[in-house]
């Protein structure tokens, strides 16, 4: 079983492919980047299993798409989602559906979103993915108390 740290960076590889290609299902944009694996002569570790948190990462950020995209957009001053570069997009679709949806506890979420950043994006790109997602898990707590206190 891959790490989680390795599952979120093909999560979102495949939600950028998703991004990219707005015709691809989830199904086989998933397929896809196994078969990418197996012909990639990646370690034979890695082609044992399937990478179940990948696939949730990727199938639960879709289907939260619309909210997750309104939640970003509403943090992100002055950015509009499809102005956004893809790859920082995606990074903060998984970040956050990873804090709202499967309660990844914020600075886990955000740490490993930097890293990605750093991975996939640039040095400004790692800050505005600080500021939205630490704006987005602010809102959200402050959301979630005021939910449990009513």
């Amino acid at each position: 079983m891959p790490s989680r740290h390795s599952s979120r960076e093909r999560a979102v590889q495949i939600l950028y492919q998703l991004d990219m290609r707005k015709q691809e299902e989830v199904d086989e944009a998933i397929a896809a980047f196994y078969g990418t694996l197996s012909s990639s002569g990646a370690h034979p570790a890695d082609l044992e299993e399937q990478d179940a948190f990948m696939e949730d990462l990727v199938r639960g950020t879709i289907r939260q798409l619309a909210g997750i995209d309104l939640l970003i957009a509403g943090h992100s001053a002055n950015w509009r989602i499809e102005r956004m570069p893809a790859v920082d997009r995606n990074i903060l679709r998984c970040a956050v559906y990873e804090m709202r949806y499967l309660g990844t506890p914020a600075p886990v979420a955000i740490d490993e979103a930097l890293e990605l950043a750093r991975r996939f994006s640039g040095d400004d790109s790692v800050a505005f993915v600080n500021g939205v997602l630490d704006a987005v898990s602010k809102s959200t707590i402050i959301r979630t108390k005021e939910s449990d206190s009513g």
